[in-house]
């Protein structure tokens, strides 16, 4: 029945074009210097109502019986081309036929952009959960309130309309790039390659694309095919102070030659001791290479292939207390060694990936285009290891001696909080405190020699390693296949379409890095508790078919599994275009299906429940949307999208403790999504402005969190490290976004951006945990099989605020355009309305009782109403100025971009989350009661007054 209501509504549409006396002006758009074809170039008849974008293959069409009638002008725009105005002739029942249109490349703004494409590094290389879809922007729209959003509002973490990144879609010459394991575009894994990434093409929200069914966060396709880049090189150098200290860039592209053949090449390096944070190195390069061969008029067939392998140390969210004794550049993860920088927290990634394209005309309307990307490598996250022990034999029992305290300057025993934790301090405590303190001014760094010093100790006795280097590995392989159909079936109707295969295997494992001088490393769980020695023995092992395993450097230990996901998808859409109105419909469905399979049999978890295949967990998804966009005139539009999907929850939140068991999560389930905005937009010649007001809801999200707790039960303390799974997550994004953009001289511009929203919680949804703590314990309140439950298993979200960056944003600013090639940008930034990510246990029925399951008798609801409200950070200012200088000399251009952010060096916080050690009514009414808590919320501070400067030669 659907299938023949379609086909009516086409065959409806088609023979309404084919019956009207229609006037038709259409044609086709390339790039002068490679003769590609141009897609997403606004065309418009200046002065009317009708104007259209060019498709995947640059064709436009614009009809209608109303079309103004005798000599027109034809106005074809896109960023970084030279704008054309074409005078035509129109009459009805004639088609003007503009084939081809010839664009060139506007060579000031190509100059005035190259530095901003390089500020897209800030972004791309934040840690995994920290970077936004923002990066994707640049480049991708000259849209006011979005380029404001990707260049000025990222440093604060800011996510447009609320929505994390794992929302949006990145393709790389139509292939999606989204991890299967976060769901995230893992911007860091192709950093580097900024002369090559250029070419965007994005669609904001789920705006019709021609290459997929999108989601809501909008889809970036970077386009890297040879015979896209215009001819010629570039050579770069870069000095900043925020992710590394230098950058070297060199590309060169050679066009299409007569016999149809191009390549581009590239080669950078980054370089860095360390960024604005202290102890971060940098140490990335950087390798792109593209060949493409033209077949013939009909096919093309591209390869690409980039290797971009990188080391960046990283830092971490600290207390106020840290901060303000150390300030907003500490950093606890490093120390000296041998006189050097060494942080033990290093992000190592080498993930190759390499592309075939091929691009076949079947018809002078219809192209086909079959893709296949294969990515392999390796994703590392090193971390030290205190848990080192040796086994030793007591009267005829086994028992493991060692272990050592956190070595972190940081370390909340090490502090000065700590010693002033209990009411009214001796003058013993102030003495120990203050000795605490100064320690920590004066170093609070990792202590390398002791380290290797403890080691050396325990290995003179006949020990093992105490401390070692821990390396978190993932080895990736994956495979994707897709075919996208695009097809102009009349002069007002294309169709697309798509079919997308994904396989992914991932190996997850810890490696043993470093023994830090140490022979070996005793790979058994030294917190493992049990009734007997005997039964710690077989709890404490991590492979059960290893028992009491010496574990050597480049060895495999603790976990080692692998994950499977296969995912097969498709959609199809149709976009209609017409005088007045132009609107489009899509459809989308996939499969999606994970397994995990145990290499190890986990002492806690024997046989089945942690060695070998888990149940294979399925997944349908689908989604629609539509959308439309009414043309008042000219010069006012109206526009409107609205949409439904389904999406599998990632592989990261579909098993509750990979690194031990096969458990699935209990309840969980697709996500659902549904998204409406409406836009009214404004275009002349001298402003243009867009409104839109959004409205977004998702259910059924799932989220997982690993941390120790002083307010668990089953133990004879609470104290316990948790798995907590939280399932059928609802959540709304309600707001307004405003750009501002007015040319009021030839060479001053205006500006202004606003986003004004409110992102909550809207349910209470369910929780469970789970911990090998509560293994084999009976007759606890909330303990059955293993998981606890407080209360009616629920956690009270609804109201909450959903953490994310400010929920409101605004910017003033100015541009000025010399016609002697230099330009100077002022903004002015304004943030409020940000908050911290609440602690979830905190609000559990377990805050009202202790860990014996026990009701507080002395519990106040008023004062637990203060303690559980949600922290709202101070509203704060940023000031940037960018600006840059070109000259042409001889067939060379030499230039410079600059840009200082946050020039007046306003100290805010971009993000942080509250602490869950103690989350019970008493604890936290006690840590309240402290100037400075012991276990306070750990922040994420913005970066001072940082700069960037880049200095080129294009030839």
């Amino acid at each position: 029945m659907k299938q023949l209501i379609v086909t009516l509504c086409v065959a409806f549409f088609c023979s309404f074009s084919g019956l009207a006396q229609d006037a038709i002006v259409k044609g086709r758009i390339v790039d002068t210097n490679s003769s590609e074809v141009i897609p997403d170039v606004e065309v418009r008849i200046l002065g009317s109502i009708y104007n259209t974008m060019t498709d995947a293959e640059g064709l436009f069409t614009i009809s209608g019986t109303d079309i103004p009638q005798g000599e027109q002008v034809l106005v074809v725009n896109k960023n970084g081309y030279i704008t054309q105005r074409i005078p035509i002739t129109v009459q009805n029942g004639a088609t003007v036929n503009l084939d081809p249109i010839l664009l060139e490349v506007d060579l000031t703004e190509v100059e005035a952009q190259i530095g901003i494409i390089s500020l897209s590094d800030n972004e791309l290389d934040q840690d995994e959960g920290t970077s936004f879809n923002i990066s994707g922007l640049l480049q991708a729209s000259n849209d006011v309130f979005l380029n404001a959003a990707a260049f000025d509002f990222s440093a604060t973490f800011f996510n447009p309309r609320g929505l994390d990144n794992a929302n949006g879609k990145v393709l790389i010459n139509g292939i999606e790039m989204n991890k299967q394991f976060t769901g995230r575009p893992q911007w860091g894994n192709w950093g580097g390659l900024n002369d090559v990434q250029r070419n965007r093409v994005f669609s904001m929200g789920l705006k019709a694309n021609d290459y997929a069914f999108g989601d809501v966060a909008g889809t970036t396709n970077i386009i890297m095919r040879a015979s896209q880049y215009r001819q010629g090189g570039r050579v770069s150098y870069a000095m900043a102070n925020r992710s590394y200290e230098g950058r070297v860039m060199g590309s060169y592209h050679s066009g299409l030659s007569v016999d149809g053949w191009a390549y581009s090449v590239l080669a950078s390096r980054r370089f860095g001791d360390e960024g604005y944070q202290d102890g971060t190195l940098y140490d990335a390069n950087s390798f792109f290479a593209s060949v493409e061969k033209k077949i013939n008029e009909n096919h093309s067939l591209n390869f690409t292939g980039f290797y971009t392998p990188n080391r960046r140390g990283r830092s971490t969210a600290i207390t106020q207390e840290a901060r303000d004794l150390k300030g907003i550049r500490y950093n606890p993860n490093w120390g000296y060694q041998d006189g050097e920088i060494r942080n033990s927290r290093i992000r190592e990634i080498e993930e190759p990936v390499l592309m075939l394209n091929h691009y076949w005309n079947l018809g002078e309307n219809t192209t086909l285009n079959t893709n296949i990307g294969y990515q392999f490598g390796k994703v590392g996250n090193t971390r030290i290891d205190n848990g080192g022990t040796r086994l030793v034999t007591i009267n005829g029992q086994n028992a493991y001696i060692g272990g050592a305290r956190n070595p972190f300057g940081n370390y909340y025993q090490r502090l000065p909080s700590y010693f002033l934790r209990f009411e009214n301090p001796s003058a013993y405590d102030y003495q120990l405190a203050y000795q605490a303190e100064q320690e920590f001014i004066n170093d609070g760094q990792l202590d390398w020699e002791s380290l290797y010093r403890a080691n050396a100790i325990a290995s003179a006795n006949g020990g093992n390693s105490i401390y070692a280097i821990q390396n978190d590995r993932n080895d990736d392989t994956q495979l994707s296949v897709n075919s996208v159909l695009n097809t102009r079936i009349s002069e007002n109707i294309t169709i697309n379409g798509a079919v997308n295969y994904r396989n992914l295997k991932s190996e997850n494992f810890a490696e043993l890095k470093d023994l830090l001088g140490g022979t070996g490393y005793l790979d058994v769980d030294f917190f493992a508790e049990g009734e007997s020695n005997e039964v710690v023995t077989d709890i404490a092992q991590s492979d059960l078919r290893n028992p009491n395993r010496i574990v050597k450097e480049g060895d495999r230990y603790k976990y080692n599994y692998d994950l499977n996901a296969d995912v097969i998808s498709g959609f199809a859409q149709a976009q209609f275009e017409y005088s007045i109105v132009d609107f489009y419909v899509a459809a989308s469905a996939g499969q999606t299906s994970y397994q995990r399979v145990g290499l190890f049999e986990n002492g806690n978890f024997p046989g089945a429940a942690s060695f070998g295949p888990s149940e294979e967990v399925s997944f349908t998804d689908y989604g629609v949307k539509g959308g439309l966009t009414y043309k008042i005139t000219g010069r006012h539009l109206l526009d409107f999208n609205a949409g439904y999907l389904t999406k599998a929850p990632n592989l990261r939140n579909t098993f509750s403790n990979a690194r031990q068991n096969n458990d699935v999560v209990v309840g969980i389930e697709t996500e659902k999504i549904q998204n409406v905005d409406a836009s009214y937009i404004y275009r002349s010649p001298l402003v243009k402005a867009r409104l839109t007001g959004y409205y977004n809801t998702i259910a059924d999200q799932t989220d997982i969190n690993f941390y120790f707790t002083e307010s668990a039960r089953g133990t004879e303390d609470g104290a316990a490290f948790l798995q907590e799974i939280i399932t059928g997550i609802e959540s709304r994004r309600i707001g307004a976004e405003l750009g501002v953009e007015a040319q009021v001289t030839t060479t001053v511009k205006l500006k202004a951006a606003a986003s004004v929203g409110q992102n909550v919680y809207t349910n209470n949804p369910n929780q469970y945990f789970t911990s090998e703590d509560f293994l084999g314990v009976n007759n606890v309140p909330g303990i059955n099989n293993g998981q606890l439950i407080f209360g009616d298993g629920t956690t009270n979200l609804e109201n909450y605020h959903v953490a994310g960056g400010p929920e409101r944003a605004y910017q003033l600013g100015f541009e000025y355009r010399d016609p002697d090639f230099w330009w100077v940008g002022v903004t002015g930034n304004y943030f409020s309305n940000a908050y911290i990510d609440v602690s979830t246990l905190r609000r559990s029925a377990g805050f009202t009782t202790d860990f014996a399951g026990q009701p507080f008798n002395d519990y106040d609801e008023e004062i637990a109403r203060t303690l559980l409200q949600q922290e709202e950070f101070d509203d704060y200012m940023l000031f940037n100025v960018v600006g840059g200088k070109s000259w042409k000399i001889k067939d060379y251009y030499v230039g410079f971009f600059a840009t200082i952010n946050n020039i007046l060096g306003e100290e805010y916080i971009t993000g942080g989350f509250e602490d869950s050690r103690n989350a019970d009514y008493r604890s936290l009414l006690e840590e309240s009661k402290r100037d400075t808590p012991v276990f306070g919320s750990r922040y994420f501070f913005g970066n001072g007054t940082t700069y960037y400067v880049n200095l080129y030669v294009r030839f």
